[in-house]
C-alpha cells in the first residue's frame, strides 16, 4: 500500500492487540500517556517521548486514563533511508522544544466536526515540518529525563527550582536554560502544565472528588485548582469531568 503523509488524532484503551501495518507511523502524544512496545521494547509515551513504529514491526499498547495522540503516517521514503534505520533502532524519541510547538499549533487547528478532524492545508504543511524535526532530532536521552520522571510520579510534591536543579544534577540557572533549549518552557510551566494533566486525567478517569485531585496534584486547595482550570481550559474541574464523562459515554 502506497500511504500518503496523513495526520489524526487518536485515543487508545488498555491492552491493545500486537499487530503491524505496511507502511511508516509516528505517535505523539497530546494528552495523558501510555505504554507501548514496539519490536519488543517497551517504554512510557508522555509529552516527552514519541514512538516511531517502522513498516511491518510489531507493536502493541496499552492506556488506562484519558489520553489523545497525534499519528503521523508516511511511506518510509518520506523518512529518508538513513533516518529510518537510525529510527529504526532507536524507536523512542525526545520530543524537541520544536516539535512540541508544532504539535500545539496543529492541536489548536482541529476542528470539532463529527470527531476531531484537520483541514487540509494543515495536513499539507505541517506534516512535512514534523517529519523533518521528527528525522533531525538528536538520538540521545535528555538531561531532564530522570527529573521529568520523577516530578511525572509524584507531581503533587513541593517541586521547587531548586530541588529540581538537585534531581537534574544542575545548577538553577542551568536548570532553566536547559529547560528553555529542551522543552521550550520554564521548569515552573513545565510542572504546572503536568500537575493539570494529573487532575485532567482523573477527572476523566476517576471518581476521586475534587478537592482530594488537588491537593494530589500540588494545588493549595480546590479553589487554586478551579482557578487554574478556568485559565487554561476555560471551564470549571466539575464541568471538565462532567464534558469527558459525556465524551466517553458516546
Amino acid at each position: 500500500m502506497d500511504t500518503p503523509q496523513h495526520l489524526s488524532f487518536r485515543s487508545y484503551g488498555a491492552d491493545g492487540p500486537l499487530h503491524s501495518h505496511d507502511h511508516v507511523q509516528i505517535v505523539l502524544p497530546m494528552q495523558g500517556e501510555m505504554d507501548i512496545e514496539v519490536d519488543g521494547r517497551g517504554n512510557t509515551l508522555d509529552v516527552t517521548r514519541a514512538a516511531f513504529v517502522a513498516p511491518d514491526v510489531n507493536h502493541a499498547q496499552s492506556a488506562q486514563a484519558a489520553n489523545r495522540f497525534l499519528i503521523l503516517d508516511c511511506k518510509l521514503a518520506d523518512i529518508g533511508a538513513d533516518a529510518a534505520e537510525r529510527l529504526r533502532r532507536q524507536p523512542f524519541l525526545p520530543v524537541s522544544a520544536a516539535v512540541r510547538r508544532l504539535v500545539e499549533f496543529i492541536d489548536l487547528s482541529r476542528e470539532t466536526v463529527g470527531g476531531l478532524v484537520l483541514p487540509e492545508s494543515v495536513v499539507r504543511h505541517c506534516t512535512p515540518l514534523l517529519l523533518e524535526a521528527l528525522t533531525a532530532m538528536p538520538q540521545r536521552q535528555s538531561r531532564l529525563h530522570g527529573l521529568l520522571l520523577r516530578i511525572d510520579a509524584a507531581p503533587g510534591q513541593a517541586w521547587t527550582a531548586a530541588r529540581m536543579a538537585r534531581v537534574a544534577n544542575l545548577s538553577v540557572s542551568r536548570l532553566h536554560a536547559v529547560f528553555k533549549s529542551e522543552l521550550g518552557r520554564t521548569p515552573q510551566e513545565w510542572l504546572s502544565d503536568v500537575r493539570l494533566r494529573f487532575v485532567q486525567d482523573g477527572l476523566a478517569g476517576s471518581d476521586v472528588p475534587l478537592a482530594e485531585l488537588a491537593l494530589r496534584a500540588g494545588y493549595s486547595d480546590q479553589s487554586a485548582l478551579t482557578r487554574a482550570m478556568r485559565r487554561t481550559t476555560g471551564m470549571t474541574p466539575a464541568a471538565y469531568r462532567r464534558e469527558h464523562r459525556r465524551e466517553h459515554r458516546q
